[in-house]
């Protein structure tokens, strides 16, 4: 076996080819239709999904993807706009009113390829009437700082939008409409991934108020007033707008964690498949080292050497100033809450190539992480309660750097437990 940072990046680099748009795309194309092809979507895969579109697909052949700033990808016949993630801005607002446009001048023998990954929501901001694009921002802001998953951040999301909630595919209609996704939602509901711009949504404006009170954040007047208006509602399941769409998850965490837990196994590492898990980083973290402790004495239910794997998304509540998305979160946690056990080390890392805003995918942990942090006058717990945990591992040249990937799936964490491995 290599050195425990190489068979974690292995295990890693080996997840996201899993789920990368050219080992998918090809073998899911609809076939051609009598009318036109239009090809729409959004997200940290977006672009890349339109070039290999484009490559496998001979007919006549249009439109326009969105992606975060830093993730195109040339393309001949399909127009690629970026914009601004986590948070909106004008120039996703534009572009996705221009995907609006295109979808309303459609007719019912032409076809609508829709292809969207995570990031896809904050890439669609079309704010429903009566609600401006600062209050999106401002909403979508606060949502990410206070702790909310992904779940109850998209339900809000599709209730305030002109877009989510099946709104892009009734302005498709009478065309025919294929989604194809990349999911970074845990659990892989068609609703919250993109928020669910082309399929039936079952939640309701009422459940969208409630999870912002739930937050304490504050609910402008408009806001509210739109919530409680019958305009707020979304499309619900067996609406015929649906009777001429489908939806095709092309992958998700569930492949990712199983294409490293197969390189695992080849490299004769035991894996344990923890899945794909929600919850606070910090507490997530605090249950991962109790249990790799427990392996690493002989009280767990595998035995060294092992690694635990697992994906979904965490998430942050922001209290600090500082530095730092997630992964880089969970890892500081782990490491503090590891207290250089010896023979654990770890990786974490988005499997998007971007931890939060930062230019790093993620972080690894080491036995010597803590004393190496002591050596340099870094203290960890300060950090961490400022949730600048990007200076930590910056300082130990311990960050994963990679550059956008050009997918999503969400989180990727890899523990090893074998105590034959030096710090």
């Amino acid at each position: 076996m290599p050195d425990a940072r190489r068979f974690l990046r292995l295990l890693f680099d080996t997840a996201v080819a899993a789920v990368k748009a050219q080992n998918l795309i090809p073998g899911s194309l609809p076939s051609r239709p009598k009318g036109k092809t239009i090809v729409i979507g959004a997200g940290k895969a977006a672009a890349a999904m339109a070039r290999v579109v484009e490559d496998n697909w001979s007919g006549e052949l249009s439109g326009l993807v969105i992606t975060p700033y830093g993730h195109s990808v040339a393309c001949d016949r399909i127009e690629v706009v970026e914009a601004a993630h986590p948070v909106p801005d004008a120039a996703g607002s534009k572009a996705a009113h221009r995907i609006l446009t295109i979808a309303g001048n459609l007719a019912d023998d032409d076809l609508v390829l829709c292809l969207l990954s995570g990031g896809a929501s904050a890439l669609l901001p079309v704010p429903a009437e009566g609600i401006g694009f600062q209050d999106k921002q401002s909403i979508t802001g606060e949502l990410l700082r206070c702790g909310a998953d992904i779940t109850e951040i998209n339900c809000v999301r599709r209730h305030l939008s002109a877009i989510k909630g099946g709104r892009l595919a009734a302005a498709c209609s009478p065309a025919r409409i294929v989604t194809l996704a990349i999911s970074d939602v845990p659990g892989n509901d068609a609703s919250s991934i993109a928020s669910g711009p082309t399929v039936a949504d079952a939640t309701s404006p009422g459940m969208a108020i409630e999870i912002l009170r739930r937050y304490e954040l504050r609910i402008p007047d408009n806001v509210m007033k739109h919530l409680e208006s019958p305009a707020a509602e979304t499309l619900k399941p067996g609406d015929p707008v649906f009777d001429n769409a489908s939806f095709d998850i092309l992958a998700s965490s569930d492949d990712a964690i199983n294409a490293a837990a197969g390189l695992a196994r080849e490299l004769k590492v035991e894996p344990l498949v923890l899945g794909d898990l929600q919850g606070n980083a910090v507490e997530l973290a605090q249950e991962h080292a109790e249990l790799a402790k427990k392996i690493e004495t002989g009280e767990g239910p595998v035995w060294p050497p092992c690694v635990l794997i697992s994906g979904g998304e965490t998430t942050v509540k922001v209290r600090g100033m500082g530095r730092g998305g997630r992964n880089s979160e969970y890892s500081l946690a782990l490491a503090l809450a590891l207290e250089g056990h010896p023979g654990i080390h770890a990786i974490a890392c988005d499997t998007d190539g971007i931890d939060g805003t930062e230019d790093n995918a993620g972080c690894y942990v080491t036995p010597a992480s803590l004393q190496r942090a002591h050596e340099q006058s870094i203290d960890a717990t300060a950090l961490l309660r400022e949730n600048d945990s990007y200076r930590f591992f910056s300082e130990l040249d311990d960050l994963v750097v990679t550059g956008p990937t050009r997918t999503n799936v969400n989180d990727f964490r890899a523990i090893l437990i074998d105590a034959r491995i030096s710090p």
